[in-house]
């Protein structure tokens, strides 16, 4: 006859030990997701997008935008804005696609801290930028508006994940305009572009951006009064 030592418990099955971990793990994930969010700072100083400016030379004005967005992304075409006497042009500036920082690439502003640089490290996550400056009477009105999208991906045929859409820095490398994995040099038996799929604008690159040019043409201005 089994007698249980009192002093030894008998062992648990390993089943519910088993389902316990899944939960904590799950737990710690969903925690994670939620913290990033938690933990994303907004910026300081929520400015209006359009934003009106202060007045001053059209020339001025469109060398700050430029050298401004330029930090973010790649200029592809740009429309100079024009406001001397009867000459009065709105100004418009777009940029290439980029594929978005990851937590590694620090030094690169083109994704925000917190979500928006996480979700671009584990996921193909791409923007550009749109900038429209018009003249409003004295000042200018600066509208900038960030679309992003994500990567839609297939399945390779050596593929035996379940498809989902994961970062391929190989397209980074290859490509920084955004292109995508069929063109040449594409991995065999890789994910294959399928295309981008659109998320919407990315308000708070948005607003860094705007604040950037802010910054940029009030302190350049109270220079130059201090300079008078």
């Amino acid at each position: 006859m089994f007698i249980p030592n009192p002093r030894r418990p008998e062992a648990l099955p390993a089943a519910p030990w088993t389902l316990l971990a899944v939960c904590l793990c799950g737990l710690l994930v969903g925690c994670n997701s939620l913290m990033y969010r938690f933990t994303t700072r907004p910026p300081r100083q929520i400015v209006p997008n359009p934003l009106t400016l202060p007045p001053a030379e059209d020339l001025f004005v469109w060398l700050q935008v430029v050298d401004v967005v330029d930090d973010y992304f790649h200029i592809r075409s740009e429309q100079p804005v024009q406001n001397r006497g009867d000459m009065v042009l709105d100004g418009q500036l777009e940029t290439a696609y980029k594929i978005g920082a990851s937590i590694a690439e620090p030094w690169r502003k083109d994704s925000t801290d917190g979500f928006e640089r996480l979700q671009s490290t584990l996921q193909s996550i791409r923007r550009r930028a749109f900038v429209y400056v018009r003249p409003d009477g004295a000042g200018y009105e600066v509208e900038v508006v960030v679309q992003k999208e994500i990567e839609d991906t297939g399945r390779g045929e050596n593929a035996t994940d379940g498809g989902r859409p994961t970062r391929d820095n190989s397209v980074a490398s290859r490509n920084r305009d955004g292109g995508g994995r069929n063109g040449a040099g594409g991995v065999e038996g890789g994910p294959i572009t399928l295309g981008w799929i659109p998320l919407g604008r990315d308000e708070s690159l948005e607003q860094v951006i705007l604040q950037d040019i802010l910054g940029r043409v009030t302190q350049a201005d109270s220079r130059r009064l201090l300079h008078h």
